[in-house]
């Protein structure tokens, strides 16, 4: 099979290793194209596996990065540390990105943005609320949990939102001026 070498799987990997390269650049916090570069590889790529590893690994690579340069006052050596449960829930995005964006339109990624974002809030705001002792382990500590991190789940929509706007709008823009881009499977 050629999906290897074909120019869209070249398109689809570049756009996502650029989106993942947009968390090393200033912006809002969590405004950033992570849940956005899951749902668009679960869209487009037709094998499973790709879809998986390529978002997966463009987060880790720029987690890696994040970790050991603009947070390494957090860290004593280097690391590799990932945590489990944001990786589980953009897993998770990614399968969202599969069954609910099997035809690409702007309502349903609209729709399945707005649910990558809730989830992701619901997740990582669970984990930190099971993990970190900031909070009793009641479900009154879980909503203070969750309380606290409102705020921030308006920037993760807020990106997800642009982010995806972006991913998608490229790819079905250059998808209409190259309609090889269209034809292959990857």
């Amino acid at each position: 099979m050629k999906s290897k070498n074909s120019p869209r799987f070249g398109v689809l990997i570049t756009l996502i290793l650029l989106a993942a390269f947009s968390r090393l650049i200033p912006h809002a916090p969590n405004f950033t194209a992570v849940g956005a570069m899951a749902l668009f590889g679960g869209a487009y790529f037709s094998r499973k596996s790709w879809a998986l590893a390529v978002p997966l690994l463009a987060l880790w690579l720029s987690d890696i990065v994040l970790n050991n340069v603009m947070y390494r006052q957090y860290y004593p050596t280097f690391t590799l540390q990932v945590n489990p449960w944001t990786y589980g829930t953009f897993a998770v995005i990614v399968v969202l990105g599969a069954v609910l964006l099997k035809r690409v339109k702007p309502l349903n990624v609209v729709f399945t943005s707005v649910l990558a974002s809730t989830l992701f809030f619901l997740m990582s705001n669970f984990s930190v609320w099971l993990g970190s002792g900031a909070f009793p382990q009641t479900p009154g500590g879980l909503m203070a949990c969750y309380t606290v991190a409102l705020p921030f789940f308006g920037n993760t929509l807020a990106g997800d939102l642009f982010w995806c706007g972006v991913l998608f709008g490229v790819f079905e823009f250059a998808k209409r001026r190259f309609p090889e881009l269209s034809l292959q499977k990857t």
